[in-house]
């Protein structure tokens, strides 16, 4: 009896109705609580690349991460290859899956995270600084036109986690 009491106090004070035993919320619960930044651009892969002067840092968004959960071990690419759009330059690991990571922007790898290599977390942590993957010296620029904005990434990612 004290049980239902208190469940029924606490379904008031989240305004959730229990009649005939179906507990329908009167407020709506976003799916996607993923970050996205301003200023970014991402591909539909789920990496994201912020272009600075003649350098893009490259890393898989807080979606991905999410979605891959405890980031256990990234493989990455040497200082000096070169990377297409849309291909893979490496892969991380999770305790769910392992993930091919595919580069938005082609062109000369010129530095690459060293501090994943101890510490993979910083993925989950601080995908967007910490957790950067490789930084690349762009070939062709005009590829980050292809890429979507953070409006248009969000709205990807809520269509995507619909399905």
């Amino acid at each position: 009896m004290a049980l239902r009491m208190w469940a029924s106090s606490t379904a008031n004070a989240l305004r959730i109705s229990t009649t005939n035993n179906i507990i329908s919320p009167s407020f709506s619960i976003s799916r996607c609580f993923s970050s996205v930044i301003d200023g970014l651009k991402y591909a539909s892969s789920h990496e994201w690349v912020k272009h600075e002067g003649s350098v893009a840092t490259v890393g898989i968004t807080d979606h991905a991460q999410d979605h891959l959960g405890e980031v256990v071990f990234v493989d990455l690419p040497d200082i000096g290859g070169s990377v297409s759009q849309g291909s893979s330059f490496g892969a991380v690991e999770s305790v769910k899956a392992t993930s091919d990571i595919n580069c938005p922007i082609s062109g000369e790898i010129v530095e690459v995270n060293t501090k994943l290599s101890e510490t993979p977390g910083l993925i989950n942590s601080s995908p967007y600084e910490d957790g950067w993957m490789i930084k690349v010296k762009p070939s062709s620029p005009s590829e980050l036109e292809s890429l979507m904005g953070s409006k248009d990434y969000t709205k990807f990612c809520e269509e995507e986690d619909s399905h």
